[in-house]
């Protein structure tokens, strides 16, 4: 293997969503925003659609075009951005349907678009997108038939966090009597009580593989092939910096992957690569192109090391940049992989 590999198994993707619509008896969409998280919006959402999706949500226009390319027409495609300037022709010609966040952007989309669909996306407390009560109320007759009407929850990582009872009861009290289909819970919403979950729920990360849906099924392998292996004697060190010196003879795997791949240079000192069943820790510093791996432990020098599969998943590699999954995943998708796809 020349290049470093990421394998997306489209059957483990699409299992995922299945059991998330599962949980619910509303219908589930599917958020794809960010090329899926990373992993290619085009195979990602023809999976899912195969699967029975039918509402797929992306952040800007521009993705909704690209969507709408691959899934053709049908699927109903929601734009959570909003109508941007200079969006309508965009939204026109593709079919998209902008979640309106503002009066002003109320008023883009009924000047430029009136012919074209919208919903609406409500801030119940998160003070991130949508709008706040007093401006919902002054537009709400203005929007005569919404496709949908959303919010989004702030703390949904903790069911049991005050906030999301807060975010429930203002969401309610913002959408009672509104003829349209009303949705609040992402992957974390799906995963607590019916309350939360109204007409349309909008899984996202737990569909790739992500918490906090704890049973999804792995989603990504990542295989780094070994450009060079070498002999390091006790006292040599491995990398920029000289942060880790062998204390005795070692083996050093020189893998092709390091941030410039996602693979953030904080990782290092905690990381592990995988030779089947064996963990390898990482050596030295991540640089942009190179990672030292000490197999001295193996019968015979990789050909490929795996990080990211069986054994560890995006939340582990996470837990070592102190990040989340959510940026592991988009960060790769952002990487010098040949991307094979299984399954689908």
């Amino acid at each position: 293997m020349a290049q470093a590999e990421l394998i997306v198994d489209l059957d483990a993707l699409v299992a995922n969503w299945r059991a998330l619509s599962d949980r619910s008896a509303s219908e589930a969409g599917a958020v794809v925003k960010a090329d899926a998280y990373g992993l290619g919006l085009a195979p990602v959402a023809t999976a899912l659609a195969r699967a029975g999706a039918r509402r797929f949500f992306v952040a800007e226009a521009e993705e909704g075009a690209a969507l709408r390319a691959a899934l053709g027409a049908g699927p109903e495609i929601f734009v959570f951005n909003g109508h941007m300037a200079g969006d309508a022709d965009t939204i026109r010609a593709a079919d998209l349907v902008p979640l309106l966040n503002s009066p002003e952007q109320v008023a883009r989309h009924l000047e430029a678009a009136p012919e074209a669909p919208c919903g609406v996306q409500l801030d119940s407390g998160m003070n991130r997108l949508g709008l706040e009560p007093a401006d919902w109320a002054e537009v709400r007759p203005r929007l005569a038939a919404p496709r949908l009407v959303m919010s989004h929850l702030a703390c949904a990582d903790d069911a049991d966090h005050p906030m999301n009872a807060r975010q429930l009861a203002a969401f309610r009290a913002m959408t009672e009597g509104v003829d349209a289909p009303r949705s609040l819970a992402a992957t974390g919403g799906v995963l607590m009580d019916p309350g939360f979950h109204f007409d349309l729920t909008r899984p996202g990360i737990g569909v790739y593989g992500g918490l906090p849906f704890a049973e999804a099924r792995p989603v990504v392998t990542l295989r780094l092939p070994v450009i060079q292996t070498r002999e390091v004697v006790a006292g040599e060190s491995v990398g920029y910096g000289m942060t880790w010196i062998a204390e005795r003879d070692a083996r050093i795997a020189t893998v092709a992957g390091g941030y410039g791949d996602g693979l953030h240079r904080i990782m290092g000192p905690h990381l592990a690569f995988h030779a089947g069943e064996t963990p390898c820790p990482v050596r030295g510093r991540i640089s942009m192109d190179l990672i030292g791996v000490e197999v001295t432990h193996l019968d015979a020098p990789p050909e490929t090391l795996e990080l990211l599969g069986a054994h560890q998943g995006v939340d582990d590699l996470a837990a070592h940049a102190g990040t989340i999954g959510y940026e592991i995943l988009t960060a790769l998708g952002q990487g010098r992989y040949a991307r094979r796809y299984t399954g689908g």
